[in-house]
């Protein structure tokens, strides 16, 4: 039996359908905070069990029964740490046999400060005793994409990575990702440094929306506080736009860039191109 934590995020659909691929349906379990927001999932023919971090009873309700566990990082910044703890405690106590756990890029050196709370985690399950594997993954390129229709609209794509090289992939690799390591064997151990094989600046990333979407499209640098203060703008709450805007500092330092080539490997096949995603976004 696979569980996969978070499995009505947008990387734990998409995780849940690459392994429908290989995995019977009846071997994969949604562990969801929310059941009634998961009903997609349960026609596939998946189980869908409730598992909130901050009820320790419904985790090990979740898990029990688990050959292998996916924990996706939880979205909640400042408690993802306590969070992972819970549910790192609950595997434990049904007695779950390999954890794979969503990082994020060379978590043990990153400068990001996303990065605290991966590594912390990741110490944890090192403590912990069970069979795991890291998943550190880079940079999603939905995470620029999603901004496209604004750049369109405003005839700029704002950021603050300078010229950093950004080896971005689609969310959909790195879900494949996951899958094949929880489809694999030996498996424990393993730390998976995770990027696309091609690398773009975020003037390279306007550029390729001005082309195919036919507008002027240009980037616009800003400072730190400038793009977190624009984020904030646009209504993001207050940690997401420090972390983006940090995060957007730490690629201008290097730190979403990896040739190490380790994704495309993994999955069987080349990552999915910038221009791809960014096809993708404007069509929708």
């Amino acid at each position: 039996m696979i569980v996969i934590t978070g499995a009505t995020g947008q990387l734990g659909r998409l995780v849940i359908r690459a392994l429908l691929r290989t995995v019977p349906a009846s071997d994969i379990v949604a562990a969801v905070r929310s059941p009634d927001k998961a009903k997609d999932l349960a026609a596939l023919g998946v189980a869908v069990r409730q598992a909130d971090y901050t009820k320790p009873d419904t985790l090990r309700t979740a898990f029990a029964g688990a050959d292998r566990l996916l924990l996706i990082s939880s979205s909640e910044l400042g408690q993802r740490a306590s969070q992972h703890r819970a549910a790192i405690d609950a595997a434990k106590a049904v007695g779950v046999k390999f954890i794979a756990y969503t990082s994020i890029l060379r978590a043990d050196t990153s400068p990001l400060s996303v990065a605290v709370e991966h590594l912390a985690t990741e110490v944890m399950l090192g403590e912990s005793g069970l069979p795991f594997a890291l998943l550190r993954n880079g940079w999603y390129t939905e995470n620029y994409t999603g901004w496209t229709g604004a750049a369109v609209a405003g005839g700029a794509l704002i950021g603050s990575a300078g010229d950093g090289r950004i080896a971005s992939a689609a969310r959909a690799d790195y879900a494949e990702a996951a899958a094949a390591v929880l489809t694999r064997d030996n498996q424990a151990g393993l730390v998976y440094e995770l990027a696309g094989d091609s690398a773009y600046t975020l003037a390279d990333l306007a550029a390729e929306i001005a082309k195919q979407s036919g507008k002027p499209v240009a980037y616009k640098s800003l400072s730190e506080a400038e793009h977190k203060a624009a984020l904030l703008g646009f209504g993001l709450p207050g940690p997401i736009a420090a972390m983006l805007a940090d995060s957007d500092v730490g690629a201008s330092k290097g730190a979403l860039f990896d040739d190490g080539g380790q994704l495309g490997k993994l999955i069987g096949r080349p990552t999915t191109p910038m221009l791809a995603t960014v096809g993708a976004a404007l069509a929708a």
